[in-house]
């Protein structure tokens, strides 16, 4: 039940001053006592002799609307959206307002074409084993050569056309462990560079990465890309186009990362700011805690994973 929100009585308090005025109370006396009109007072009076006795809100919608639109007006809306009309194409067809369909399309929440499919169902797996699978992905940052405009807040201060670099991560999928380096570009070079550090990195921690899931971005599809999988023995997923929730344990960890480390507060210049990057990257790994993982950091996960007691 909504009540109105400048409603001086609940429903409790109508009922209390009805039962005030049914043992005898004066009328204006059991209004005064609930501080409202002797009117007001009448009328939940009325309303309880007449058989209302929880005395709760009614709805404020008319009982009798002659404009409103015929039911099977709206079914033939309905159906021609079904069929992907547009708004005005079916205004033209049922010799409509172009308004009328437009609140009847966002009454049946069909107003946008992405509604009329159903949504995807959310396929949620996780690895059992390190380096049964390993997340990569490249995030692009914009330099910085010093505070900006949007920093200073002064135009004056604007700066422009001074280049990129790229955020390059690895999560593991059943530990969530992170590795991260901030690299000057994202071509073949880069990425499989990034790949032999990243396995030797997990190597020495004592995870043998059997399969490593990419986008299908160029890099990841070169040949210099794949001869390094092929040399690491290392099997290549990669996601299906344009459905990049298949790498979302990457796509996730870079939001974190940008909400906690990349613009997390204003760096003098991109040396600083990527001066920050592996401090906070080892935070994450083994202090920050993991609410997929139940509350424990990835560095323990790992431990619990392999058996380790440390």
């Amino acid at each position: 039940m909504n009540v109105h929100k400048n409603a001086r009585l609940l429903p409790r308090g109508r009922v209390l001053l009805v039962h005030r005025i049914e043992v005898g109370w004066p009328v204006w006396r059991a209004a005064a006592a609930a501080g409202v009109s002797v009117r007001t007072a009448y009328r939940w009076l009325g309303r309880y002799r007449s058989g209302d006795r929880r005395l709760e809100d009614r709805s404020s919608s008319p009982r009798h609307c002659p404009r409103r639109l015929a039911p099977e007006a709206v079914v033939a809306i309905e159906s021609l959206r079904r069929q992907r009309h547009s708004g005005p194409a079916i205004a033209r067809v049922l010799g409509m307002a172009r308004s009328t369909v437009g609140l009847v399309l966002r009454r049946l929440g069909l107003n946008r074409l992405d509604r009329l499919e159903p949504r995807p169902v959310t396929v949620r797996y996780e690895r059992q084993r390190p380096g049964e699978m390993l997340h990569l992905d490249i995030k692009t940052l914009g330099r910085i050569a010093r505070p900006s405009h949007r920093v200073t807040g002064n135009r004056r201060d604007s700066v422009e056309g001074i280049g990129w670099e790229h955020l390059h991560v690895a999560i593991d999928d059943a530990s969530r462990l992170a590795y991260t380096e901030v690299l000057p570009g994202l071509g073949r070079e880069d990425a499989t560079a990034f790949l032999n550090r990243a396995l030797d990195w997990f190597c020495r921690l004592g995870v043998r990465v059997e399969r490593v899931m990419t986008d299908n971005g160029s890099a990841y599809r070169s040949k210099l890309f794949a001869e390094a999988l092929h040399h690491a023995g290392v099997r290549h997923v990669r996601t299906r186009p344009y459905t990049p929730r298949t790498n979302g344990k990457a796509e996730r960890f870079i939001q974190t990362s940008l909400r906690e480390w990349a613009y997390v507060r204003s760096y003098p210049s991109s040396a600083a700011r990527n001066a920050v990057i592996g401090p906070w990257t080892d935070a994450y790994n083994l202090t920050r805690p993991h609410s997929a993982l139940g509350g424990i950091s990835p560095v323990q996960r790992l431990n619990n994973l392999l058996g380790n007691d440390s």
